[in-house]
């Protein structure tokens, strides 16, 4: 598969997270001679938050996770395998998640409550727990500080690059570092986190504080991408700081600021990383009677396939855009509203903008970032959300998946 033209240049170097390791290993779950299995080992000490799919259809993985955040202060593993997703599984998605938990908890010494595990891949079909319980004892003894990398490309599924993101804060004089992981590519529209994410810093501090920065956090990065509008039963973005640090940053905006950034950008990378993509699209709306509101138009303009086959084919139709913002149930009022490309007035007053230049605006759709910036001229909402275009190679891509 080619990679995405949105990709970043290179997989940036990741430091090492005092207190984590890493390993991963071919399982065979889905595919022979694939990397499709990670395993992380936290130190005593570490304290673990996640948020996680709102959807009503759960993978076992995901149940078993939310039932175990803020369980006690021992060791923790983290275990993710790709190419099933052991979701729409039924009780044999249980059995399943139970046997790799336990089977890490034999390996490592970690109590199983506090082993928690992600699946992503296909949906329905049963989980081959027994090919990724097979490679535990490999993990396990294969576990290294440097090994963050490998961990990324064990968790692609339609990925076509593996994505990280890292920060370095310094605070009371001392560094505070946070590294993370994350894969998506489609199914992609949260409703909590995207698909599966993993950030670790050697920060100190609480479950709740941290359970509440990554709440506020997801709100401003991962809820606000969508690729096509599907929200994914496995959903999972989990954050685990170890204290290695010896640096309390409970309450330091500057720590919260360098989170948001690693999560920003690993976001990003999921969009760049679209099915498909050749457009990196960002919306501006402001303007709007709500923040609520102006979330409305954003998304609703983001999900149009009319938009985003538009802006896949380079044509700069404001009509499309002018529909989004109707169909939102947002307040809107026609007179009132203004749409650019970039600074490119495309219309405004009810009309098309007398300035409007099809040359000027077609010129502009050829770049590979376009922002599409609405303003509804009724109060001071605002909200940024960040999607993709739609191509061709997305349906070629989702129409033979499950082969």
């Amino acid at each position: 598969m080619a990679i995405s033209p949105l990709a970043p240049a290179a997989f940036p170097d990741l430091p090492v997270i005092e207190g984590v390791t890493f390993a991963a290993a071919q399982a065979g779950v889905k595919y022979k001679n694939r990397t499709d299995v990670m395993l992380a080992v936290l130190a005593a000490g570490s304290t673990v938050a996640g948020v996680f799919t709102r959807s009503a259809t759960r993978s076992a993985p995901v149940l078993d996770c939310q039932s175990k955040l803020g369980a006690g202060d021992g060791p923790a593993a983290i275990l993710v395998n790709s190419g099933n997703s052991n979701a729409f599984t039924g009780k044999a998605g249980t059995t399943s998640v139970a046997a790799i938990c336990d089977s890490v908890a034999v390996a490592t010494g970690i109590d199983a409550a506090r082993v928690f595990t992600a699946s992503t891949g296909v949906i329905g079909e049963p989980l081959p727990h027994d090919r990724i319980v097979a490679k535990i004892e490999e993990l396990t003894a294969a576990q290294s500080a440097t090994a963050m990398n490998d961990a990324a490309r064990a968790i692609m599924t339609t990925d076509t690059f593996p994505k990280g993101a890292t920060q370095t804060v310094e605070i009371d004089g001392k560094p505070v570092k946070i590294a993370g992981i994350a894969k998506g590519s489609g199914m992609i529209a949260p409703d909590m986190a995207t698909m599966l994410v993993y950030i670790f810093t050697d920060a100190k501090i609480a479950y709740r504080p941290l359970q509440d920065m990554l709440g506020r956090l997801t709100d401003r990065t991962f809820n606000n991408i969508t690729v096509d509008s599907d929200t994914s039963t496995s959903d999972s973005l989990m954050l685990a700081a170890t204290g290695t640090s010896g640096v309390d940053v409970t309450g330091q905006q500057a720590f919260e600021d360098a989170l948001h950034a690693v999560m920003l950008d690993l976001s990003h990378q999921v969009v760049r990383d679209g099915e498909g993509a050749t457009k990196f699209v960002t919306i501006n709306v402001t303007g709007a009677a709500s923040d609520a509101d102006a979330r409305r138009v954003a998304m609703a303009t983001a999900n149009s396939p009319l938009v985003k086959t538009a802006v896949a084919g380079e044509d700069p139709n404001w009509g499309r855009i002018v529909m989004a913002v109707g169909k939102s149930g947002a307040q809107a009022d026609r007179d009132r509203l203004t749409i650019r490309l970039g600074d490119l007035v495309l219309a405004r007053d009810g009309w098309r903008a007398p300035e409007y230049s099809e040359e000027k605006c077609a010129a502009y759709m050829k770049n590979p970032d376009i922002d599409i910036n609405i303003d509804l001229g009724l109060g001071d909402g605002a909200s940024t959300v960040w999607t993709c275009d739609l191509t061709h190679a997305y349906i070629t891509i989702n129409a033979d998946y499950r082969s």
